[in-house]
């Protein structure tokens, strides 16, 4: 399923809703003879049937590696991860044997043991060494023992409209690149008038938090550090009150926020989709759900680095194996994962599906997911770029510097930690006399007790 699917922006973790999984077999019963018999693997992330075209996809994909792997019957299941159901799945055998999972469960999982060791399975790996080697990471634990493999990410950039740029008197071909650039281009913008607002930011339904992580990371700044195995509060810091008094200004010295506070995802997306929005921090995936869903056009669309660009916030999804699994099994899953999800080879394939679909290619999102490094990297933007289908050129800031940003992902308890933000943020923005200082202060307070408890 595409990243688009968790894209009205909320927080990749902010999962606890979704569907709870369809019971199957144990891993117990996974094969049918041990080696040289059939492997039946049991696996989820089949999209549901209203995803037609996605579950169509899936569910051709997953026939073409069965006939070329016909010593493995995939058992696919809809559904992703509920952290609400994982435990008691696991424990009664019935969690899939190839699972998926965010960024944000992989620690917690491994510390666990929940999932399974993988790192024998995947060294001779064709493309192993091509895959981001942060995102690798996301699935070690401190020895670098591999538990899992990404699939897809996605980081923060500065979406902006290009058209009001241009009615600005801006240049569309050199967004702004510093927090400074950002708060001068949002005056320019928003003096055009008619309810026009030159910036906005999210600040309820934990999204607030996580748009302070993403802004604050941006400046160099972390939410949380760890020492001992211990958790705690990092962001009553400098880059955290420089990023709390650039929104402070921008919405009461310069008046380019608007009046209307108290935003999420989709009164954001509605505000550009209407052409009445210069710019926000959001993830690619947002350019499609604003064109889809909210009447924009893609040629109105640009993406940028995150300003400063000292750190970008990354998310994204991946699979792991079951640990009750046997040997045989996580060999097939493995196989499953890198046929499916890490195999540069079936890009074109998957570009062309998606061009008979009329659906939009050039953006760095599944079917193109940019998980990949160096050659191969060079090879999927190429074929994206030769088979795009709207204006690459667009996002092309972004993608230059994506390499260079260091990703930082969500931090631990995140859903926790943002709606503590979410007070402060709804502060700066709804109070002209928000004391950052005091806000900071008490908020650390909080999320040090969450820490604390867990």
């Amino acid at each position: 399923m595409s990243m688009s699917r968790k894209s009205l922006v909320l927080p990749l973790v902010a999962a606890v809703s979704l569907t709870a999984l369809a019971a199957c077999g144990t891993s117990s019963d996974s094969s049918d003879g041990g080696p040289g018999g059939t492997v039946k693997l049991d696996v989820n992330g089949q999209p549901p049937k209203t995803q037609a075209f996605e579950r169509k996809l899936f569910d051709k994909r997953v026939k073409q590696f069965e006939k070329a792997n016909p010593d493995i019957d995939i058992v696919p299941h809809e559904g992703f991860m509920d952290p609400k159901t994982f435990n008691a799945k696991l424990a009664g055998g019935k969690l899939e044997d190839v699972f998926y999972v965010y960024f944000t469960d992989t620690r917690g999982l491994i510390a666990k043991k929940q999932a399974a060791d993988i790192t024998d399975r995947i060294k001779d790996m064709p493309h192993r060494g091509d895959v981001q080697d942060a995102l690798m990471r996301v699935f070690q634990d401190e020895k670098g023992r591999q538990y899992g493999l990404p699939t897809a990410n996605y980081s923060m950039g500065l979406l902006y409209n290009r058209a009001l740029f241009e009615k600005a008197g801006l240049d569309p071909d050199k967004p702004p690149r510093t927090w400074a650039q950002v708060r001068a281009a949002a005056k320019k913008i928003a003096d055009l008038g008619d309810n026009t607002v030159g910036y906005a930011d999210f600040s309820k339904n934990n999204q607030g938090g996580w748009h302070f992580a993403a802004e604050l990371y941006s400046r160099g700044g972390r939410m949380a550090t760890e020492r001992d195995g211990k958790w705690k509060a990092a962001f009553n810091s400098p880059e955290g009150k420089a990023t709390l008094r650039t929104l402070h200004d921008m919405r009461w010295k310069d008046d380019s926020m608007g009046s209307k506070q108290l935003l999420q995802a989709e009164d954001v997306q509605r505000m550009m989709g209407s052409g009445k929005l210069g710019m926000y921090v959001s993830a690619a995936d947002n350019i499609t759900v604003i064109a889809k869903q909210f009447g924009g056009r893609y040629r109105d669309y640009g993406l940028a680095p995150v300003p400063d660009a000292k750190a970008t916030l990354i998310g994204g999804e991946g699979y792991m194996i079951n640990p009750k699994a046997d040997p045989e099994t996580v060999k097939a899953g493995v196989k499953w994962l890198r046929w499916k999800f890490l195999n540069p080879d079936l890009v074109e394939r998957d570009i062309q599906e998606n061009l008979d679909a009329k659906l939009p290619i050039g953006l760095p999102v599944p079917p193109t997911p940019d998980i990949w490094k160096g050659s191969v990297r060079d090879r999927v933007e190429k074929a994206k770029r030769e088979n795009a289908n709207i204006p690459v050129d667009n996002y092309q800031p972004f993608m230059e510097a994506a390499p260079r940003i260091p990703g930082v992902i969500e931090p631990p308890e995140a859903q926790q930690v943002y709606a503590v933000l979410d007070n402060v943020m709804q502060a700066v923005l709804t109070k002209k006399n928000a004391d950052i200082d005091q806000l900071l202060a008490t908020a650390e307070k909080k999320v040090d007790q969450i820490y604390d408890a867990s």
